[in-house]
């Protein structure tokens, strides 16, 4: 294992932001990993696929590139099958091995950037499905004593777009693979959030596999998300608000059109891409970085923008929500 110095993370950030790491070393194995922690560096940084962050600053540190890799079925029963990931497989490159094993569960998690590894930390969602749905443990080494934790479900605390491993520990443990239980048979196909049913209505399908329910992820996210590839971006950039039914109905007076998903039986959630186009900010461009035209949930960096420049921005977009809908708009992104 060789450790670099003075390393651009361009590359290994889906934003595209150009700053660079005071060390950087790629880790392939658990022996690399712990052989790295022994050197007792002071500052560690620990990088996935660099898809849920926004750089605006070079990082004083160590940075630890977690590149496990790795997939096994642990075990199988009747209906479902336990499959153990290692942190450093792609997620979407993961969603369709299951698929075409047909082991179903996460197929509208489809085309969510990042890897496996960050994934329970943030525990990630779309379309109705949360990791946490399919999840059962995951195994995190803890960065001084050196030894692995096995974390069940309920020990990881998991919340909306929230986990322990973003409060209580954050920090202190880097996870090096996941469990997951999926179905191998008469799967549980949702298909009644967002855009999924009309998107299969379209292509004449009634009766969806998860095979196709992915496909119509697939096709909804690229009709309104730019490929990071192409596009500098983090996919969505905030948090969609959730509010109780009493704020909302003073704003539905105002604003009679507001969507909204019921939370409870005291709150609802706003979508966070519409109060963002109806404050204005869809589509508007800043020099070199701006808001998606597609999706207002997604800031973009056209070339060259800066980390600071996206966060300026996201910071004007909050101040004009709160202005107009009295809600506090929250980054879904870590920023650093």
């Amino acid at each position: 294992m060789d450790i670099k110095e003075n390393i651009s993370l361009q590359s290994f950030n889906t934003f595209g932001i150009n700053v660079n790491a005071k060390e950087f070393a790629s880790i392939e194995s658990l022996k690399d990993l712990t052989d790295v922690l022994n050197t007792n560096p002071s500052h560690l940084f620990i990088l996935g696929g660099g898809s849920n962050m926004l750089l605006t600053k070079d990082i004083d540190a160590l940075v630890l590139h977690i590149n496990l890799k790795g997939i096994s079925v642990i075990s199988t029963s009747k209906k479902n099958v336990k499959v153990q990931v290692s942190a450093g497989e792609n997620w979407h490159e993961f969603v369709n091995w299951c698929l075409n094993k047909n082991y179903g569960g996460l197929e509208n998690l489809s085309l969510i950037p990042g890897n496996v590894g960050t994934a329970p930390i943030q525990n990630i969602g779309a379309y109705g499905v949360e990791l946490k749905d399919t999840f059962v443990s995951c195994e995190a080494l803890n960065t001084q004593t050196k030894q692995l934790k096995t974390f069940t479900k309920e020990e990881c605390d998991f919340g909306y777009r929230n986990s322990i491993f973003k409060q209580e520990i954050k920090g202190e443990y880097i996870i090096t693979s996941v469990v997951f239980e999926l179905s191998t048979e008469n799967h549980s196909i949702k298909t009644n959030y967002g855009a999924i049913e009309s998107e299969l209505k379209r292509t004449g399908i009634k009766n969806p596999t998860i095979q196709e329910v992915s496909k119509a992820v697939i096709s909804i996210r690229n009709s309104k998300l730019p490929d990071p590839k192409i596009l500098g971006n983090s996919g969505s950039f905030f948090k969609n608000p959730v509010v109780s039914y009493s704020k909302f109905e003073i704003l539905q007076v105002q604003f009679p059109l507001i969507p909204h998903y019921k939370v409870s039986e005291q709150n609802v959630k706003i979508p966070a891409g519409w109060l963002i186009e109806t404050a204005g900010y869809k589509g508007k461009t800043f020099d070199n970085y701006g808001v998606h035209n597609k999706q207002a949930l997604v800031l973009v960096n056209y070339g060259g923008a800066t980390g600071e420049n996206i966060l300026n921005l996201s910071i004007q977009i909050q101040k004009a929500v709160r202005l107009i809908f009295d809600i506090d708009l929250e980054s879904e992104v870590n920023i650093l």
